[in-house]
């Protein structure tokens, strides 16, 4: 494709040191040497630095000591050696070193117990690339097929990148990290919860596709989640009684690589486009919701297990609601409403979508908007999605 290597960002640097989480190759490194271009880098993929730090930290120490005050230091995989937190914390304390901390993974960081420093560095994601970050260089049909992780969308060859991603993501991720004892099982399991994106996830269901126990695949969809290749949508739900709760919904972060770890690499079939448009959708809540206050809680609205009458996106903010379900369908027609009429009763609901894969934009006779995925991103760019 070798679309413009070079764009700008949603993901504002706060005042103080944070972790920045995102998968590899989304464009964490090249976005802290534009914020930080006097920073002090400390990169841990340096096989020799990190071998260096590995036998003795207080060689991290004698680098940080050299920083003057006050001053932004850099440290790209943090995650491979989450003991060097214990330096971090001290010099944050001592000398105001401010730090922004980069990594592909939460998963050792939270066997470390590290807590994100108890709360002297935030935590933000980045996410990849939205259609206001790609501008003219935005097509949806692209994003849906090979995703728009920036490593990839540069690409001339992007099937064969994302092949090789899916690769490098068990190698280096999975198997260096030592995440998992049974590498192979995890291999299996992988285009198995591929099918389930946007599905709801049944884990003993899940367990019995995958041939391996429940707690077992319950420790598989958290390494998804650690390593941000996916997330658990939640149910939304008010005053259900506890055999009434939902399963949560699973959504991998990139449709690219949804299609390559199923190994599907051609042009996207209708029977795929309903799930990849609806989890793009969601890619696109969290990377909006993350710079900005879009809502305070994200779900998905299923009123009762035994009907099948729902919504996909719940969105709350304070005590009110906005309520978004999403069709690949190129023509509006009435079917595509029930869930979206049936959650009007919710109290503090202000505003109803319907997101096609049409052109027109129009409102129906009791107030739902109807809207192309094209008019969905620019409300949430502009942050006009609240009425």
């Amino acid at each position: 494709m070798m679309r413009n290597k070079s764009y700008s960002r949603l993901t504002r640097p706060p005042r103080q040191s944070f972790f920045l989480l995102g998968v590899r190759g989304v464009g964490k490194s090249m976005w802290a040497r534009r914020q930080f271009p006097d920073a002090l880098r400390i990169d841990l993929l340096d096989e020799a630095r990190y071998q260096d730090y590995l036998v003795d930290p207080s060689l991290f120490a004698a680098e940080l000591a050299s920083s003057p005050r006050g001053s932004w230091v850099v440290v790209d995989e943090i995650q491979r050696l989450p003991n060097l937190l214990n330096e971090v914390h001290r010099f944050i304390e001592e000398r105001q070193l401010k730090f922004a901390l980069l990594g592909s993974s939460a998963r050792k960081l939270k066997a470390a117990g590290v807590n994100l420093l108890a709360g002297r560095a935030l935590r933000r994601t980045m996410f990849p690339l939205t259609p206001s970050e790609l501008g003219d260089d935005f097509d949806l049909g692209a994003a849906l097929r090979w995703g728009t992780i920036p490593l990839v969308w540069a690409s001339e060859a992007p099937g064969e990148v994302l092949e090789s991603y899916v690769q490098l993501y068990l190698k280096e991720e999975i198997r260096a990290e030592a995440l998992v004892r049974n590498l192979p099982g995890f291999a299996r399991f992988l285009p198995i919860a591929a099918l389930f994106h946007g599905e709801v996830v049944n884990i003993s269901g899940l367990a019995r596709d995958c041939g391996v126990a429940r707690t077992t695949v319950q420790g598989y969809l958290d390494i998804l989640e650690d390593t941000l290749l996916a997330s658990r949508l939640p149910a939304f739900e008010a005053k259900l009684r506890v055999r009434e709760r939902r399963h949560p919904k699973l959504y991998w972060v990139d449709p690219g690589l949804v299609r390559a770890v199923k190994k599907l690499g051609g042009a996207i079939a209708p029977e795929e486009r309903g799930a990849l448009l609806e989890g793009w959708v969601f890619h696109l809540l969290r990377a909006y919701g993350e710079e900005s206050d879009l809502y305070e809680d994200l779900r998905y609205w299923a009123p009762h297990p035994a009907n099948r009458t729902e919504v996909d996106f719940l969105l709350r903010r304070a005590d009110e609601f906005v309520a978004l379900e999403v069709k690949s369908a190129p023509r509006y027609h009435p079917g595509m409403l029930p869930g979206l009429r049936a959650v009007a009763e919710l109290p503090g609901m202000v505003r109803r979508v319907l997101v096609y894969d049409g052109r027109r934009s129009f409102r129906t006779q009791d107030g739902i908007d109807v809207w192309p995925a094209e008019r969905l991103h620019r409300a949430l760019a502009d942050n006009t999605l609240w009425p």
